[in-house]
């Protein structure tokens, strides 16, 4: 249901469902109720301004009753944010589709404590294009291609090609060239398939029983020393220890991950389930305890990149992005 209410400040306008029944009279009885304990007083001065709006942009006042309308909009009072360290780049800009290199750490879209600070409102403030939207999303902690659509009139030819799973994605990721303890070996390229759910209890997904849903295609493409297991880098001033004593350097892959579903943090609950967890991945195959973002330990997961036949000019294309992961070698 499209909005009544134009983007503002590059954010959509808020829209509530109001409930059938109950013991309220009217709507502003309805949001007291739901939020009145916050700001009371801000609710009652939305309502006299006629911020707050129903089907077709009708304004709502304090005697409007809760029959009269099954959705109102409004804008949200938003936080102040503290702007995130990381920028996007634009690769490619026409009458119809954008495509950016998103950095790690940047929400796709708004959510939580993020709204200003995500790729969505940033582009479109930066570049006064409010119809924008994304056409696919990547979590917050994974950087990469992100490909969004400009126009509305077109939007749904390139919906169409999500949807029929006609885009193809190419990631890359580091993690250990070895399986962890207790995982056997892999013989490499390798897909993986599984049945993935969203676990009840925290946000992450988990592996169950049942038909797949979930499908990679995972290949080793190098192999590298990355230092010491402790995590430090030997130069050459460093003293040489004698060769029993040396610590012997980690091994590391640089893989190339294909996946043929999209569900949420599929690849890397395929990485974990192989004994190979992404490199400082916080959730799998281990759920750390949350803490401040770590800007020189980003995740290193990145969507290398994606190409389909474009629905508008019938012609393939490819984008690739030019970011590079921090820990690949």
């Amino acid at each position: 249901m499209q909005s009544p209410l134009p983007v503002r400040d590059g954010v959509n306008a808020t829209r509530l469902r109001l409930p059938d029944e109950g013991p309220w009279d009217t709507a502003m009885d309805y949001m007291m109720h739901r939020w009145g304990h916050i700001d009371p007083q801000g609710i009652e001065d939305r309502f006299d301004a006629g911020e707050i709006v129903g089907e077709g942009g009708v304004p709502l006042d304090r005697r409007t009753r809760l029959e009269d309308h099954t959705f109102i909009w409004y804008y949200r009072t938003l936080p102040p944010e503290t702007r995130l360290p990381v920028e996007l780049n634009i690769l490619h800009q026409d009458s119809h589709i954008l495509v950016v290199d998103k950095p790690h750490f940047l929400p796709t879209t708004p959510g939580g404590t993020y709204i200003q600070e995500s790729a969505l409102v940033r582009l479109r403030n930066q570049l006064n294009l409010p119809d924008l939207i994304p056409m696919h999303r990547l979590d917050r902690m994974t950087a990469g291609l992100l490909l969004l659509s400009t126009n509305p009139e077109t939007r749904g030819k390139y919906q169409v090609l999500f949807e029929k799973r006609q885009v193809q994605k190419e990631y890359e990721c580091v993690a250990a060239a070895e399986p962890a303890a207790g995982h056997p070996a892999v013989d490499f390229p390798v897909v993986v398939r599984n049945r993935m759910t969203k676990s009840r209890s925290y946000l992450l997904a988990e592996v169950v029983d049942g038909e797949p849903n979930a499908e990679t295609r995972i290949d080793l493409l190098k192999a590298f020393d990355a230092g010491t297991p402790d995590g430090g880098r030997p130069t050459s001033g460093s003293p040489k220890l004698p060769t029993p004593q040396r610590p012997t350097p980690q091994r590391r892959g640089l893989y190339r991950l294909e996946p043929h579903s999209g569900k949420t943090h599929q690849l890397r609950v395929h990485m974990a389930s192989l004994g190979l967890g992404i490199l400082h991945d916080a959730f799998y195959p281990d759920l750390l305890d949350k803490a401040p973002d770590d800007y020189t330990k980003p995740l290193q997961l990145l969507a290398r990149g994606i190409r389909f036949v474009d629905p508008i000019t019938g012609k393939p294309v490819e984008y690739r992005s030019r970011l590079e992961l921090s820990e690949a070698r």
